[in-house]
């Protein structure tokens, strides 16, 4: 029988000759990035390498993202090992912080800026030296590939494929740029924040613009809601829960002398107390209505504007297992209290099975990286990649063998 020990020197030792071509991959899905559920190209370039590993692919219907199963043929328990596809429609900066990239996207306007590639890269690793290591464990895993995550636009199909695969728990990774390279959270509780959209149009009347009193303006209607929704926030947010209302976009009007008859209004809710961010919503809602109201005008609210994507929250046993097998693994890396107000849509797997989500620094100023997501400066340290790869392997051997 493998001790433990040794478990955990064949994995160090094998992220370690994996190394190269992990980084290899990255380079590779860098370079070619595509948007979310358009991920044709990549999807060959996962099924191609899978292929070679002698793994069974399983088609998600009405998706670009598959799920491919690795059965130990001994029973057990079963793993979820997710990793997000697609890119961002953004036009990449050649520099990243500190100089020239490495590596630049041969697909113009779509750019790798939220680190997925990397994530693909690891989860790549992880199915060879899980799959090396069959004779020491039970159970099975299914390696997860979803596509569309930052449009929301595969998670459902998704959550469809595997909800009666009889999954204990899922795992994922997420690169982190303002976290250093080398470091690591897993802790339990609320890591990533729930968040939607908000979307509502301020419907007036249209009319000359020397005559005001003729028409309803929209545009003071909609200056009054967003100044009503600064003060509400200071005076009836739980201090104690934090709720973000980040508005981003006010369109209205498009010539000097014409009162439009309708401005739209746009941005996210970001919370970690599903309540309080329930009731935040609510706020938005009521705020809009009656200031609305007040001027004469009426509200309409996109379909966006509604409760959904929950906080990422990890699990408690979960997390104590993640700590543990990293400060063996990777001694020293593991840091606490970590929160990112980003949404992620691995908190939907939580409707599965309990879940653990891994943050891993990839910051480096030195090489430059450290930009935020969704940056067209946005690069990462690829040597945080084997962290990731070391982070997530130990993480499923101790799960299926303890």
């Amino acid at each position: 029988m493998t001790t433990m020990t040794e478990m955990n020197t064949f994995i160090k030792n094998r992220a370690k000759e994996l190394e190269a071509e992990t980084i290899r991959i990255r380079k590779y899905l860098y370079e070619y990035p595509e948007l979310s559920s358009e991920e044709d190209e990549t999807v060959k370039f996962l099924k191609d390498t899978i292929k070679e590993l002698g793994l069974e692919v399983e088609e998600v219907p009405g998706s670009t993202g598959f799920t491919v199963l690795f059965d130990t043929g001994k029973p057990g328990k079963t793993l979820g090992i997710r990793a997000d596809i697609d890119a961002l429609p953004i036009e990449e900066n050649p520099k990243n912080l500190a100089g020239p990239r490495k590596y630049f996207s041969k697909n113009p306007g779509v750019m790798h800026a939220c680190g997925h590639d990397g994530h693909m890269a690891i989860v790549l690793s992880t199915m060879k030296i899980l799959t090396e290591m069959k004779h020491d464990l039970s159970g099975k895993v299914y390696f997860i590939f979803e596509e569309g995550e930052e449009i929301g636009s595969g998670i459902e199909a998704m959550v469809q494929h595997l909800v009666n695969r009889g999954i204990d728990a899922i795992y994922g990774n997420h690169l982190t740029a303002f976290m250093d390279s080398g470091s690591i959270c897993v802790d339990a509780g609320p890591r990533m924040a729930g968040g939607k959209l908000v979307n509502f149009t301020v419907h007036g009347k249209s009319g000359h613009g020397s005559r005001p009193d003729l028409s309803i303006n929209p545009i003071f209607a909609a200056a009054n809601i967003l100044t009503g929704l600064t003060n509400a926030w200071a005076n009836q947010i739980d201090v104690t829960k934090t709720v973000t209302l980040g508005l981003t976009q006010i369109h209205g009007g498009e010539i000097d002398n014409i009162i439009p008859d309708k401005v739209n209004i746009r941005g996210s809710l970001r919370f970690f107390d599903v309540e309080e961010g329930r009731k935040a919503l609510d706020i938005v809602k009521k705020i809009a209505e009656f200031t609305a109201q007040a001027h004469n005008c009426t509200v309409e609210f996109g379909e966006n504007l509604e409760i959904g994507g929950d906080p990422v929250i990890n699990d408690e046993k979960l997390a104590e297992l993640a700590i543990s097998g990293n400060e063996e693994i990777i001694p020293g890396s593991v840091i606490h209290d970590v929160i990112w107000y980003a949404t992620e849509t691995f908190s939907e797997y939580r409707t599965i099975a309990p879940t653990l989500f891994a943050l891993i620094g990839v910051r480096n100023e030195g090489y430059g990286s450290g930009a935020e997501h969704h940056n067209n400066q946005f690069d990462i340290d690829e040597n945080a990649l084997i962290n990731g790869v070391l982070a997530t392997s130990k993480f499923a051997v101790d799960f299926l063998t303890k």
